[in-house]
């Protein structure tokens, strides 16, 4: 037994089975291997949600991966998670981390907390991927060892800090003792003890033995905001410089010995098979290895990528559809208009929203149906998995959210115990909820078993887009009474899709509702008296899952153009609307009138020449944080959008490092602008029409609007980040439009549709 799992059984046996859930880490120390300080952090009494209809324990935790968007901030049990943190006789202090890095900073934010309460330069802080290990590295609101949710800094605001903290008075009470003073004599900065008094001091690496040979004080204080040296501050991201000179090794990067590439399609029919190929054609291209097959798919290996690929093209492979190969958008979305007309499971109800909708005069009611088209995640590292296969056990590099689901999954198609496969994960070059997934890792998997030499597979652009799992296709009723005032005193809200909770996480899935597809709607910011929130789960035949923003960036979009629609309706500006209706709202108002204030509110707007300009504005409270945007845009005579500019207010809590906040908020508005004006995934004859980013467009660089950020300072604990540009810039961009040109938007993307409007 290692010592990272005696540290851990140590934990748990401390708490007890049935121990309360704590905010607190409870902590174990000891000696590393080797010599040194292992600090092991663990929060016992926390069950995990398992992930893809597993076993499932006692207790799991009401709030998981689609209501993580709020759970701290209502005082729910606190996202716990174990990891470890070692100082070595150099000083060198390495962290564990349960997380990977996707690109949102979380590998330069969560060193910055450790090195806070350490007392070390954040530079000191070396981060090591943790293997996959649900025991030791499990975050229970989430699952599993997932990143994802913008749950990372919520969830190890308070454990690291704590465990910082505790690693310094530990390293102090050891200092003392060797000094033979008082350890209120002394002082720590940059790992080094120091004794004013006498003028000696000692680094923390001549401390470490003795330090891990003391109890692990209880309750040790954490510092007061106002003493923070690093949190609060901008860092520079410490992965940068790998990642400029190229020493960052992503899953593409993957290099081992002996290995050979595999370039891989798939019928490009949902349940298709595959009928024939020209094996001899494709093992005549020089370089070509080997071709590989399942049922739907083949893979040819070569010496290198390129070879793979033109052994691919001549391969030529042809498929049998099936029965989907006639499938149609517009069949998809008939069927879920129909679904849609079905009473759904209640994930609401507040008052008689029903009887008062009904009562309601035609001139006091609104009604709209709004639609989201399915949406690639188009990462710009496509997809890849490197696997090797032998006598003893199976090997992955690849770049994952799910580690340890990766490794289940690819020991369930080789019929190994889990511990017999090995995942080196690496950097994400972007997941957006896609590396949340495995099916690409079971592939991966089942072609490399027939090989006896390691193989990275590699999808390209065009199958990564053709064999998405992808975001759902929602369609929502919604429908509201105003009184005299234009105030809503009624609101129905049906939102009929596809459920990925129920085969991510099966247990939360409650009454028939899904509390993914549900996030943002079940919830609104707005005082309104009766409420009614409805599901109707609709599974479509296209493979769905998690898309950046998840519920969150449907159910903003839907809810703030709707209130949008209701203050038109009402006569009434749309921000003082909202204000009216945000008065629990304290944090909520204050970022709108920051947003409205800083975007020029109520001011004129210059347009070019033969150009309509307007600004809209949208808010939000999820993953934890509170949210104003608005957007200005501009559409000329031919319907053409020209974002100009986005202004958003965020109180997000404390906020660990400034300069990821604002480029998470500027990657998200980005993000969600792509989709909003461009971004669809059709469907003819059963194949995804999408190819590249020629037909799924990314902004470009000089179509991105000025963005600002502005921060609104607290002390609250920190709220997720990654997620609310995402979902926050939609409406503001909608609204916007509206506000210019008088065309009401419900369904996305918005471009054509104005186009078709101008023509």
């Amino acid at each position: 037994m290692s010592i990272l799992e005696r540290l851990q059984q140590g934990a748990e046996a401390d708490a007890g089975p049935d121990a309360a859930v704590s905010r607190r880490a409870f902590l174990r120390a000891g000696a590393a291997a080797g010599g040194g300080l292992l600090i092991g952090i663990a929060l016992p009494g926390c069950s995990a949600v398992p992930l893809g209809g597993g076993p499932r324990n006692e207790k799991p935790p009401e709030a998981a991966v689609g209501q993580a968007t709020t759970a701290l901030s209502q005082d729910s049990p606190g996202l716990a998670y174990s990891g470890f943190i070692r100082i070595d006789r150099q000083g060198a202090v390495t962290f564990i981390v349960h997380k990977v890095e996707m690109g949102q900073g979380t590998f330069t934010s969560i060193p910055m907390l450790l090195a806070e309460e350490l007392e070390v330069d954040v530079t000191r802080v070396r981060l090591e991927q943790a293997p996959a290990d649900n025991k030791l590295y499990a975050d229970p609101l989430l699952g599993g060892q997932v990143t994802g949710g913008s749950t990372s800094i919520r969830g190890a605001w308070e454990p690291l800090r704590r465990a910082g903290a505790t690693a310094r008075a530990m390293l102090v009470q050891a200092a003392a003792q060797s000094l033979k003073v008082d350890a209120g004599e002394l002082t720590v900065a940059n790992g080094v003890v120091a004794h004013r008094a006498s003028g000696r001091s000692l680094h923390y690496g001549q401390l470490v033995d003795a330090a891990a040979q003391l109890d692990v004080p209880k309750d040790v204080p954490l510092k007061k905001p106002a003493d923070f040296k690093l949190i609060g501050k901008p860092v520079k991201r410490l992965d940068s410089p790998d990642k400029v000179n190229g020493r960052a090794l992503f899953g593409i990067d993957a290099k081992v010995p002996g290995m050979r590439i595999a370039s891989v399609a798939a019928c490009p029919v949902v349940g298709g098979k595959l009928a024939g190929m020209d094996e001899a054609r494709a093992l005549a291209v020089p370089g070509v290895r080997q071709v590989l097959r399942l049922d739907n798919a083949v893979a040819v290996v070569g010496d290198h990528m390129w070879a793979a690929k033109q052994g691919l093209a001549a391969l030529a492979p042809t498929w049998s559809g099936g029965p989907h190969s006639v499938l149609t958008t517009d069949a998809i979305v008939a069927d879920m208009e129909a679904a849609s007309r079905r009473d759904g499971a209640l994930a609401r109800s507040d008052g008689d929203a029903l009887g008062i909708l009904a009562g309601t005069r035609a001139s006091q009611g609104v009604n709209a149906i709004y639609q989201m088209p399915f949406l690639a995640h188009a990462t710009m590292e496509p997809m890849n998995c490197t696997v090797a296969v032998s006598a003893e056990g199976c090997q992955l590099w690849v770049g994952t959210q799910v580690p340890v689901l990766a490794q289940t999954a690819a020991a369930k198609v080789l019929g190994l115990p889990d511990e017999k496969v090995q995942v080196h994960n690496h950097y994400l070059g972007g997941g957006f909820g896609r590396r949340l997934e495995v099916d690409f890792i079971v592939q991966a998997v089942s072609f490399a078993r027939q090989v006896n030499y390691p193989v990275k597979f590699v999808w390209s652009r065009e199958e990564d887009i053709q064999h998405d799992m992808y975001r759902p296709y929602y369609l929502d009723r919604i429908a509201a009474a105003l009184d005299e005032q234009g105030r809503p005193t009624a609101w129905m809200h049906r939102i009929t899709g596809s459920s990925i909770m129920s085969r991510f996480a099966p247990p939360l899935v409650k009454n028939g509702v899904d509390p993914d597809a549900v996030e943002g709607a079940r919830d609104i910011p707005y005082d309104i008296p009766a409420q009614r929130v409805e599901y109707v789960r609709h599974e479509p035949p296209l493979p769905t899952a998690f898309w950046r923003g998840v519920g969150a960036t449907h159910n903003v979009w839907v809810v703030e153009s709707f209130m949008d629609e209701l203050a038109a309706k009402a006569g009434q500006d749309p921000v003082q609307y909202r204000l009216a209706l945000l008065g629990k709202q304290p944090r909520l108002q204050a970022c709108l009138k920051l947003a409205a204030e800083k975007a020029g509110w109520g001011q004129p707007l210059q347009a070019g020449a033969g150009e309509r300009v307007g600004r809209g504005v949208s808010v939000q409270f999820a993953f934890g944080s509170y949210m104003a945007m608005v957007a200005e845009a501009a559409v000329n005579a031919q319907g053409e959008v020209r974002v100009r500019r986005v202004v958003a207010a965020v109180d997000c809590g404390q906020v660990v490092n400034p300069d990821t906040v604002r480029a998470q908020l500027e990657s998200g508005v980005v993000f969600g602008l792509s989709a909003a004006l461009w971004n669809e995934v059709t469907v003819d004859q059963g194949r995804v029409q999408q190819t590249n980013f020629g037909d799924y467009r990314v902004m470009r660089m000089n179509e991105v609007p000025r963005i600002e950020v502005h921060l609104v300072p607290s002390s609250d604990k920190p709220g997720g980040i990654g997620e609310p540009g995402t979902s926050g810039v939609t409406p503001a961009l909608t609204n916007a439009l509206f506000a210019a040109t008088g065309v009401r938007l419900r369904k996305l993307p918005v471009g054509d549709q104005l186009k078709a409007a101008a023509g």
